[in-house]
C-alpha cells in the first residue's frame, strides 16, 4: 500500500477537496442494511448474499431482492434506526468540515430512508445523502428505486458517477466493496481497519491510510507531520 511521507493533507482548501463518505460501516459501526435485514427480513436473504458473494448476481439484484423480503410496520422499523449508533468521532468529524466549509456527501449502496433517519436522530439530517430510495409496498413490505444506478455498473448506486466533481479531487471514507470500484478514482482512500477496502488498497497500491474511527481521520487532518 502506498503510504505518503507526510501529511497528505496539508491544505484542506474546499476547492480542492470533496468528501464522499459511505454510511453502512462507515459512518455506523456495523451495516445497518444487514441489521435491518436481520431482524425482519424471511431468512433467504443469507441465501441471496450468498449467490452476490460468489458473483452468481450482482449487487443490484442482491439488494432487491433482499429488500422485498422486509416485513416489518413502519413504526418498527423506525423504533430500530433509532437505536443505530454512530462510529465514534463522525459527528465533531462533520464539526470539522463544516467549520472548513468542506464538501462532504454522504453516498451509500444502502437504503436513503434508513440513512436519513439515522442521520436526523444524530441531529445530523442537512448531510446530503445519495443513495437507493426506499419505498413502502403494502403495510409492511417494501422495495428499492435505483436512480443513481448507471449502465454497465453492477451496483445500485453507481459511487463513481455521482462521486465526480469538476476541479476537485476526490476523498473517499469507506469500508466495503461498494466503495472499491471508486477507490481507482479518488486522489486518497480512508478505509476502514481490516476490511474489504483496506485489501483492495493493498492489492492495487492506491494510496490510502486505515483507520479505526473518526477521531483517527481528525487526527490526520489535523496533524501537522507523518500521521501517527
Amino acid at each position: 500500500m502506498r503510504v505518503p511521507a507526510a501529511n497528505p493533507f496539508p491544505d484542506l482548501a474546499p476547492e480542492k477537496w470533496s468528501i464522499i463518505c459511505d454510511f453502512d460501516g462507515t459512518i455506523t459501526p456495523f451495516d445497518v442494511t444487514d441489521a435491518v435485514l436481520e431482524a425482519f427480513a424471511a431468512p433467504l436473504w443469507k441465501e441471496i448474499e450468498k449467490q452476490w458473494d460468489c458473483g452468481d448476481i450482482s449487487a443490484r439484484q442482491c439488494m432487491e431482492r433482499q429488500i422485498g423480503l422486509l416485513d416489518v410496520a413502519p413504526e418498527d422499523l423506525d423504533a430500530f434506526l433509532d437505536g443505530i449508533p454512530l462510529t465514534e468521532g463522525f459527528r465533531e468529524f462533520v464539526r470539522f468540515c463544516r467549520s472548513r466549509s468542506l464538501d462532504i456527501r454522504v453516498v451509500s449502496d444502502g437504503m436513503d430512508y434508513a440513512i436519513r433517519r439515522v442521520l436526523a436522530r444524530h441531529g445530523l439530517d442537512s448531510l446530503p445523502v445519495l443513495a437507493n430510495r426506499l419505498l413502502r409496498a403494502g403495510p409492511s413490505g417494501y422495495r428499492l428505486e435505483f436512480p443513481h444506478s448507471a449502465a454497465g455498473c453492477p451496483s445500485g448506486m453507481c459511487k463513481c458517477a455521482v462521486a465526480r466533481t469538476p476541479g476537485k479531487r476526490i476523498l473517499l471514507i469507506g469500508d466495503g466493496a461498494s466503495d472499491c470500484c471508486l477507490a481507482r478514482e479518488a486522489a486518497f482512500v480512508l478505509s476502514r481497519r481490516g476490511l474489504r477496502l483496506e485489501r483492495h488498497c493493498r492489492e492495487n497500491r492506491y494510496p490510502c491510510l486505515p483507520y479505526e474511527n473518526f477521531f483517527d481521520i481528525l487526527h490526520l487532518f489535523k496533524a501537522p507531520g507523518p500521521p501517527s
